[in-house]
């Protein structure tokens, strides 16, 4: 059976890289509406109540717009804004943050995609404190670095018309309440907020993040192999496209390029520690808009369609 999807918002940046992904796909019908009438709420909503699954890349508001348009109770949504990701009622689009993530998402009617800044952390750090070796209360700090893809059609612009002028490193969000703290703080297991320092790079996709883990205050301090040891666990549990690299102790690594998995659908673990220190970090490389967007949204669409979730992406 072929499955009618609805791109809304499809002119965007993650809408397109979606609609690309899924262009040569025999198993799905793409629903369009036409340029001159993509800002008509009656052509949106006839779209959308048409679609076995509409996928939404839209401003948080017009997303929740759209979701109220939907009158029928057979329209599933998977939603690529921020505005649904810790609502009541909808699943959490990152299927290797549990053993059964996979399965709920497979089974929900919606399904909110994860941010990219938040899947790092949670990454990172949910399987720790699942295991017991990080409490929920511990004070976290979470950094990193994102094309600028990540800021969307403006951003892209403003870079573009800077060129090499722009600057190679600008820190934001320095009022420490970026939008995606809830989000990470409820997937992360975590009692609160972590202090959050993004930053854009002049280049156009791929991220890298990092979470320190200064660990001499806890109660038992976990080694650098404990905590490798436990997130090669959970990953290699839930499967999927997070991977782990292998602990060694290095200084450096050619492999720490926020840009290395870019045009896959992979996020990278990498573990660095000194026992004697009681300190360690933990480094995901990832593309913005493959795992922290377009990838995932349409590894969360291969769910819930019951295919191979590798469908159509690259790892």
């Amino acid at each position: 059976m072929v499955a009618r999807v609805f791109i809304d918002g499809e002119a965007g940046t993650t809408g397109l890289q979606i609609r690309e992904r899924l262009a040569m796909r025999r198993d799905l019908e793409l629903i369009s509406i036409p340029e001159e009438s993509r800002k008509e709420l009656s052509a949106r909503a006839d779209c959308l109540n048409k679609a076995d699954i509409a996928i939404l890349c839209l401003p948080d508001a017009a997303a929740k717009e759209s979701v109220a348009l939907i009158e029928n109770d057979t329209t599933r949504v998977i939603d690529a804004s921020s505005a649904h990701r810790v609502a009541d009622g909808w699943a959490y689009g990152f299927a290797e943050m549990d053993l059964d993530q996979g399965d709920v998402i497979a089974a929900a009617m919606r399904v909110t995609n994860p941010g990219c800044w938040p899947q790092g952390l949670i990454a990172a750090v949910r399987p720790l404190v699942a295991a017991g070796l990080l409490p929920a209360d511990f004070n976290l700090t979470y950094h990193g670095i994102s094309g600028y893809s990540g800021g969307g059609k403006g951003m892209i612009a403003d870079y573009d018309a800077l060129g090499a002028s722009a600057n190679v490193f600008a820190p934001y969000a320095l009022g420490f309440n970026h939008k995606h703290l809830p989000e990470m703080t409820e997937y992360g297991l975590l009692d609160g907020a972590p202090l959050f320092t993004p930053s854009v790079g002049n280049y156009y996709k791929g991220m890298l993040t990092v979470v320190p883990l200064n660990l001499a205050g806890l109660a038992r301090v976990p080694t650098g192999a404990e905590i490798h040891a436990a997130l090669a666990d959970h990953f290699t549990a839930t499967g999927g496209f997070v991977e782990v690299a292998p602990l060694e102790a290095l200084e450096r690594s050619d492999s720490l390029d926020p840009q290395a998995l870019n045009d896959t659908n992979s996020l990278r673990l990498q573990v660095f520690a000194n026992d004697a220190r009681a300190q360690a970090a933990i480094v995901a490389v990832y593309d913005n808009l493959g795992k922290g967007a377009s990838g995932a949204a349409v590894q969360n669409l291969n769910l819930m369609l019951g295919v191979d979730q590798t469908t159509s992406l690259a790892a």
